[in-house]
């Protein structure tokens, strides 16, 4: 990803205003738990972060993964522009942008935000879950081209590649999500799937907890297919296809139907695949059909804060940076940066435990927000949200 490396300089010259044509600094906050910094900027119609790396000889000055746009020359862009502008002595760049390269197709990029009230221009749709290097994905919209194909990844290369593509060939009916698909099922309006696809999943076997199947996975699909829709699971783990049979079949699933195959070939084949074929290993399919009719999602949660919630000091030392656990989710904060004396960023994880957000809430004497954009609109969130507020109400 995007950065520089430059000797150390006066952090004191980086000031709030216009750095070039494009670029705006917002604030800069010092992290207060180490030497590091990070600085909030506008550009291309996006606020995101970058972090400044503190070492002895020279200094990383580079994106935010929290933050980041998915369009990744937006953050070339700003950090070349904030540079040039302080005049940084570089000794190392990756921030070339190369203009020949396609442009991204903004038209087909979506972000989260963008589901909670959202119009889908096709009578049908389809999702793929961690789609790679979009080979089925764009084979699908490619030979379907009356559904719509939403696409999401949380690779965000992947994400970019994807969108390359389907500029080149020319498609209009898919839609590309660079997040967790976990949190935008829960944004998806239930009965308005067809298909939902997750082929070959990391099957993380040292860690299953970080598993995209699970039983809410299975509740947020049947919700969000209609009736006879299906989700397919595609594999080359047995242990993952054992661990989704007993998911797809267990103790809380009251009533569903699964459907298993082995070795079954597809019209398209990704070169990962093609790669275990030549190895001789077995592909498991197994199809979980949607059985009734879900009632409908409601998405009317409010993310502001109370006016009484804005910085006082009270509030660092009200802050405990050890995860409080609570029934059904969880509060972490992560990180404290101070923006000079009259405001604060907080870094934080909360929510659901098997996928959780990562945010931060910019308080200053007069207000309180996240920064970059509001949590997903999920009930669990919005229950994690009310308890941050007691914590910050001081």
């Amino acid at each position: 990803m995007p950065h520089i490396t430059v000797k150390p300089f006066e952090t004191s010259s980086i000031t709030l205003g216009k750095y070039g044509e494009k670029t705006e600094v917002l604030f800069k906050a010092e992290d207060n738990f180490s030497k590091d910094e990070l600085i909030a900027v506008y550009h291309g119609n996006e606020n995101f972060l970058l972090q400044l790396k503190k070492n002895p000889e020279s200094w990383l000055l580079k994106y935010d993964k929290v933050t980041r746009p998915l369009k990744v020359n937006l953050v070339k862009q700003a950090i070349g522009d904030i540079a040039k502008h302080l005049g940084l002595e570089t000794l190392q760049s990756n921030i070339t942008i190369h203009e020949t390269k396609v442009r991204l197709s903004s038209a087909y990029e979506k972000r989260i935000e963008d589901f909670t009230n959202i119009n889908f221009p096709f009578e049908s749709l389809a999702i793929e879950v961690g789609f790679g290097s979009g080979k089925h994905l764009l084979y699908q919209a490619q030979k379907n081209p009356e559904m719509l194909f939403i696409g999401i990844e949380i690779h965000t290369p992947s994400a970019a590649q994807v969108l390359k593509q389907i500029e080149i060939l020319g498609l209009k009916n898919v839609w590309v999500v660079n997040y967790d698909a976990r949190l935008l099922l829960e944004m998806m309006p239930s009965n308005s799937c067809h298909k939902i696809f997750v082929h070959f999943p990391v099957p993380w076997d040292k860690k299953p907890q970080r598993r995209v199947i699970s039983s809410a996975f299975l509740e947020e699909s049947m919700r969000v297919l209609q009736l006879d829709g299906r989700l397919e699971l595609r594999t080359d783990s047995p242990k993952y296809f054992w661990y989704s049979l007993e998911t797809f079949l267990g103790e809380g699933v009251a009533k569903t139907n699964v459907e298993i195959r082995k070795n079954e070939a597809l019209e398209v084949t990704s070169k990962y695949e093609a790669r275990w074929l030549r190895q001789e290993k077995d592909i498991y399919d197994v199809y979980v059909t949607s059985l009734e009719v879900s009632e409908t999602r409601i998405l009317d949660f409010d993310f502001s804060f109370k006016e009484d919630i804005v910085y006082k000091k009270e509030i660092l030392d009200k802050l405990t940076y050890k995860p409080q656990l609570f029934d059904g989710f969880f509060i972490h904060f992560e990180r404290l940066f101070k923006i000079a004396d009259e405001a604060i960023l907080i870094k934080l994880a909360f929510g659901s435990f098997d996928r959780p957000e990562h945010k931060y809430i910019y308080l200053d004497k007069q207000r309180a927000y996240y920064f970059n954009a509001n949590p997903v609109k999920t009930l669990t969130n919005y229950k994690t949200h009310l308890k941050i507020m007691e914590y910050l109400n001081v």
